[in-house]
C-alpha cells in the first residue's frame, strides 16, 4: 500500500512521516492554510530521504509556473488540482517530473470516461494516465477540507496507480481500503490537530493503519 502525507510544513513533519514508512511527502504551494514558500519546500525536499516521492500541490497556476517552481524547489513530483489540459500535462511531460492528476469524486471536468457521480464509482472507465499522469488521485469535492465521499460502491475502481484522499483519518483508513481497493492513500487534514498543523501521533497511527490494510485485489 502506498501512503503519501500531504501538506507537510515542517522538517519534524517529513521526519515523522519518513520514518513511520511513508512513500510520499506532499509540500503545498498554493493557496491554502498548509502553503508553504518555495524556499522552505527547498530545505524540506533536502530533507527527505533518497526513495521518498517529493510532491509539489499546486491548483489552477500555469503549467509554467509549476514548472519553474517544482525544478527550483527540487521536488520529483507536481501534484494539479483544477481544470488542466492535455496540452498542460504534455508540457509538464518535458520536465524530470512525475504527475499527479487530482479529480473530485463528483464528477471533476477533468475526470476522462465516465466520472465519479454522486461520489460513488460508475462505469468503470476511468483510468490513471488519460491526461498523460503517473498517478491518479480521487479526492473529496473540496481538497483539504477533511470531507469523506461515498466509499459505498465496490463493484468498480478505477484503472491503474490511483489514490483514494478525502476525509481518511487512522480509524477510518482500513475500511476505507477494503471498501475501494486503491493501489494507494493520501492524508493531509485527517492527521492534523489543528488546521494546518500535523500531529506526529496521528501520522504514525495514520500510515501503520493504512500498511496493515491489505488490498484484497
Amino acid at each position: 500500500m502506498f501512503v503519501k502525507v500531504c501538506g507537510l510544513s515542517t522538517a519534524e513533519d517529513v521526519a515523522t512521516a519518513v520514518d513511520a514508512g511513508a512513500d510520499a511527502v506532499g509540500f503545498v504551494l498554493t493557496t491554502s492554510p498548509r502553503r508553504v514558500d518555495a524556499g522552505l519546500a527547498r530545505e524540506l525536499v533536502a530533507s527527505a530521504p533518497p526513495g521518498v516521492l517529493t510532491v509539489a500541490v499546486f491548483r489552477g497556476e500555469p503549467a509554467t509556473e509549476i514548472a519553474a517552481t517544482a525544478l527550483d524547489c527540487g521536488v520529483a513530483a507536481v501534484q494539479l488540482h483544477g481544470d488542466y489540459s492535455p496540452a498542460d500535462y504534455a508540457a509538464l511531460r518535458r520536465f524530470p517530473l512525475r504527475l499527479v492528476r487530482a479529480a473530485s469524486a463528483t464528477g471533476d471536468r477533468s475526470l476522462r470516461g465516465d466520472s465519479l457521480r454522486g461520489g460513488s464509482l460508475r462505469g468503470g472507465s476511468l483510468r490513471c494516465g488519460d491526461l498523460g499522469e503517473d498517478l491518479l488521485l480521487v479526492d473529496s469535492p473540496t481538497p483539504g477540507s477533511g470531507q469523506t465521499w461515498d466509499w459505498g460502491a465496490r463493484d468498480v475502481r478505477p484503472e491503474g496507480h490511483w489514490l483514494l484522499a478525502g476525509g481518511l483519518r487512522p480509524d477510518n483508513v482500513a475500511e476505507a481500503v477494503r471498501r475501494l481497493t486503491p493501489w494507494g492513500v493520501d492524508v493531509s487534514s485527517g492527521v492534523e490537530r489543528a488546521r494546518g498543523v500535523k500531529d506526529h501521533t496521528l501520522i504514525r497511527a495514520f500510515v501503520s493503519a493504512a500498511k496493515s490494510a491489505a488490498p484484497t485485489w
